[in-house]
């Protein structure tokens, strides 16, 4: 399979604390990849290197066979490639849902504004929210704003999608609208790598699953293996305690 996105050596420290430790792993196109693992382990800062939200402190993060991380790489091209939906929603509170995803489309992308607006129905359509496009995100659920994040990261047509915790800010009512929506997007062939502790979700959608300790990739597998059989003891433990 074509690898979309290939992690080599990489190391992420804040001062002497090591956040994470010779990391290699990658994401090959059209797979859905979860990454599990207790808080502190590191899964947010690798996906806030992958996106150079954070900058790695050493190793190589290969995109279509280059290293974004030499010199000479443009950053910006790169992030284009890649949709990001984090906890906190991040919409622009002063735009209405329709303008939340058609303004990254026109400054970034340079698509018109009618092209725009298709590309921003087509995708709030998908994620159920296309009756909303005059609303203001202060007029929404935490569960719509984050389908209206999903849509508006969509909209940009990016190579992989990053879901940092996506459910982990929203009330328990609505946590099952944003994984109904993520789960539909599984099944489009979408290449989806996705940081959560949702683990009956990230059992159903994933192809592969990345288990996290400490600043390393402790297991990874199927999930069926993951969860099922794991090899590592650390990997039980942490399985012991999340699937009451």
């Amino acid at each position: 399979m074509e690898k979309v996105i290939e992690i080599q050596h990489l190391s992420k420290s804040f001062g002497t604390h090591e956040v994470l430790k010779d990391i290699d792993f990658s994401v090959s196109k059209g797979e859905v990849v979860s990454i599990i693992g207790s808080s502190g382990s590191g899964k947010s800062t690798l996906l806030r290197c992958i996106n150079l939200l954070e900058k790695p402190s050493g190793g190589q993060i290969i995109y279509n066979g280059e290293n974004i991380l030499d010199d000479n790489h443009d950053i910006f091209m790169y992030r284009r490639k890649l949709g990001m939906v984090f906890q906190q929603f991040n919409l622009f509170n002063n735009h209405n849902v329709l303008n939340n995803c058609i303004v990254g489309q026109v400054k970034v992308l340079k698509r018109s504004k009618e092209e725009a607006e298709q590309v921003a129905m087509k995708y709030l359509k998908i994620v159920g929210m296309d009756k909303y496009v005059n609303a203001k995100p202060k007029q929404l659920s935490g569960g719509q704003k984050q389908r209206v994040a999903i849509a508006r990261a969509l909209s940009m047509e990016p190579d992989v999608m990053l879901f940092d915790e996506p459910t982990s800010a929203l009330d328990p009512e609505m946590v099952g609208e944003v994984l109904k929506v993520m789960k539909e997007l599984a099944h489009t062939g979408l290449t989806m790598l996705i940081v959560t502790h949702e683990m009956e979700f990230a059992k159903e959608v994933s192809d592969r699953i990345v288990f996290m300790d400490k600043g390393v990739i402790a297991e990874e597998g199927k999930p069926e293996q993951i969860f099922n059989n794991p090899t590592q003891e650390r990997t039980k433990e942490f399985l012991k305690r999340t699937l009451k």
